[in-house]
């Protein structure tokens, strides 16, 4: 489950980005940043229905103040969270509607857009993001992949160059560059990519993904290499046993591989795609 967390600190470093002058309390048991800090408890226990009770208690305190819009915001996320998709889109819509230039508003309403299958949309508020801010490497990794899978390659190219400069070592730079170069046949530019996110995360995705590079590149035994270590983590896992296929196919080892197909089929793996690697 994703997790999200309302941290105060964040939160006014996060206003002071956009000019807002933070409300300060009188004394540290102001019931407002009590909430907040109920909240921000509850979130971390994953308890999303306490998070969402406190946040509505704190933003009724004080309903037209700045830090509030903040917490709408944040509001918004935790629907999210607890799969309530059109009572967080609607509450980001209010706190966009109070605050049209609100980058965190604007990069999360894309973010509930994007979970709720409406890309065209979501692209257009990471676009907006990226007027106001053109180094936001979130918003630069959200806007490329969209692009990219909308096949806008040249957009994605330049999302992904920015995220590369800005955030060089994140995970996310990681996963957007591996997919790039991986979907525009630059196998060998993918390697390193998918290599540190097996390093630091290591999902099933990435073996397969270094896998594919791998056979693209005919290196079959560095291809056997990573299904086996990405078997021996995910034995269930389709696409693993789809590369395995494709991998016997290649040695001629065809009753494995048809093997290996039909386990990827019956895994959930579509049996076209499966049926496609015998049809070379």
């Amino acid at each position: 489950m994703k997790r999200f967390a309302v941290l105060l600190a964040v939160a006014l470093s996060a206003m002071a980005l956009f000019g807002v002058e933070p409300t300060k309390p009188d004394d540290e048991e102001d019931p407002y940043f009590l909430l907040c800090g109920q909240a921000d408890k509850a979130i971390a226990d994953r308890d999303y229905g306490e998070a969402a009770a406190r946040l509505l208690d704190a933003i009724s305190l004080r309903p037209t103040s700045p830090e509030s819009i903040l917490l709408m915001s944040n509001l918004g996320m935790v629907y999210f969270y607890m799969e309530r998709d059109s009572l967080a889109l609607a509450t980001l819509d209010e706190a966009h509607r109070r605050a049209p230039a609100m980058r965190t508003v604007l990069a999360n309403r894309a973010k509930v857009l994007m979970g709720m299958g409406r890309d065209d949309e979501a692209y257009r508020d990471f676009a907006a993001v990226l007027e106001a801010d053109s180094l936001n490497a979130d918003a630069r990794f959200y806007h490329g992949t969209i692009a990219l899978y909308k096949g806008k390659k040249d957009v994605a190219e330049t999302d992904f160059e920015v995220l590369k400069s800005v955030a060089p070592n994140s995970s996310a730079t990681s996963k957007a560059l591996s997919t790039l170069y991986s979907l525009t046949g630059r196998d060998r530019e993918a390697i390193p990519y998918f290599q540190k996110l097996i390093d630091t995360e290591p999902a099933a995705e990435y073996y397969a993904g270094m896998a594919g590079c791998r056979l693209a590149l005919g290196q079959l035994g560095e291809a056997g290499a990573v299904l086996a270590a990405g078997l021996d983590k995910y034995p269930d896992d389709a696409e693993l046993y789809y590369y395995r296929a494709m991998l016997n196919r290649d040695r001629y080892r065809l009753d494995e591989a048809h093997a290996d197909a039909t386990k990827a089929i019956r895994l959930g793996l579509s049996p076209q795609k499966a049926k496609a690697l015998f049809s070379k």
